[in-house]
Order: structure tokens, then C-alpha cells, then sequence
């Protein structure tokens, strides 16, 4: 009798606990050069395409060359010790080893292009990036959570000009935003909600 009990919570458990808002949201791993997102895309308001300058018309959002950092600290904090390893990257040739934060599994079939062409911004899926001093994984980004704003995906969509700006969803013009009677957007088909969307 107790059995049956004991199983159904421990695969309730598993389902539960192992999932990925328990698994994934929260992940910060240490990153090779401590590059402060608060500081770059927050104090300074740096737009996300500058160094992520292939998220618009690729599959992936690059990670930036470190001749990107370099265009600012050659002439900025060009002794800090914390920039080391972007100096040494700069004058070797050699990448610099970051750590990725938002991992999807291989048989996952993920393309940024559609999301931002759509409108959705990057604070629906990456978080307040502008306010993390280390980024971290704000979603689980699990199969439940994209499909819940595939069905849904009105919430997510804001204008195109909108896409990086992290304070959009808190101005007066988010409440009152209606992307079917937008002039700039086209009209986009449904986003998939079958396993070929995802699974390919």
C-alpha cells in the first residue's frame, strides 16, 4: 500500500524538482574577465547589438571579439588589472574562454532572427540583464516556458525600434501597445507549436 505512495511522490519530485526552473534559473558561472552588465548596458546604456552584433541576422548572438572590448579600453582603464586577460586575448590572437550562461540541448533548434524580427524583446527571455553585475539564467528556458509564449506570444511583443530596450515593459506606451495595429510590423505568421518547430 505504502508503495505505490512512495513512487508517485518521487516521480512528482523528480518532475517537480529536477526541472529546469530549478535546475537552470539562477546560473551564474565565473566568468574568465568580470564584465559587469550593470555597468556596460545599464549605467552606460549600451544597446545589446553592439557587442552581440550578429543576434539580428544569425542564428546565435555572438559573443564579442575581443577587438570589441578593445575599441573602448585601449583607451579606458588600459592598466586595470581585471582587464588582463582581454589584453593578453587582444595582443595573442587567442579567445577569450568565456563560460556560456543560456544553454539550450543539442536537439533543440533555436534561431534568434525570428524572435527579433517578431519583436520580442531580450528582457522576455534573458532577464534584466542590464541589472546583473554577473548575468545569470533569469527563464529555464525549458520546453513548457517556449511554449507557453508560442501559444501566447502577445505579452512577449513590443516595437521593433523596442526590441533592446530593457525599460519598455514598465513605460506608459507598453500598456496601451497593440502589435496588429503597428505600421512597422508585418504580419507574422503564428509562431509553431509542433515538435518540428523545435525539433529538427
Amino acid at each position: 500500500m505504502l508503495g505505490p505512495l512512495v513512487g508517485s511522490f518521487v516521480i512528482f519530485a523528480i518532475w517537480y524538482w529536477w526541472s529546469p526552473l530549478y535546475t537552470d534559473v539562477g546560473y551564474r558561472p565565473k566568468q574568465p574577465v568580470p564584465f559587469s552588465h550593470a555597468l556596460h548596458a545599464g549605467d552606460m546604456g549600451m544597446d545589446c547589438r553592439y557587442c552581440h552584433n550578429t543576434v539580428e541576422r544569425a542564428a546565435y548572438a555572438a559573443i564579442p571579439p575581443t577587438q570589441t572590448c578593445m575599441n573602448c579600453h585601449s583607451q579606458v582603464k588600459t592598466e586595470s588589472p581585471r582587464l588582463g586577460p582581454v589584453r593578453t586575448s587582444f595582443e595573442t590572437g587567442d579567445s577569450i574562454p568565456w563560460v556560456k550562461v543560456h544553454m539550450l540541448p543539442d536537439y533543440v533548434f533555436f534561431d534568434h532572427r525570428p524572435h527579433l524580427s517578431a519583436g520580442v524583446g531580450c528582457v522576455s527571455c534573458h532577464g534584466r540583464i542590464d541589472n546583473m553585475v554577473v548575468v545569470e539564467q533569469a527563464q529555464p528556458l525549458s520546453m513548457g516556458w517556449c511554449l507557453d509564449c508560442h501559444r501566447d506570444p502577445d505579452s512577449s511583443l513590443r516595437p521593433l525600434d523596442e526590441v533592446t530596450n530593457m525599460n519598455w515593459d514598465a513605460s506608459p506606451e507598453a500598456a496601451q501597445y497593440d502589435f496588429t495595429k503597428d505600421p512597422d510590423r508585418k504580419r507574422m505568421p503564428s509562431p509553431p507549436v509542433h515538435c518540428s518547430g523545435c525539433h529538427r
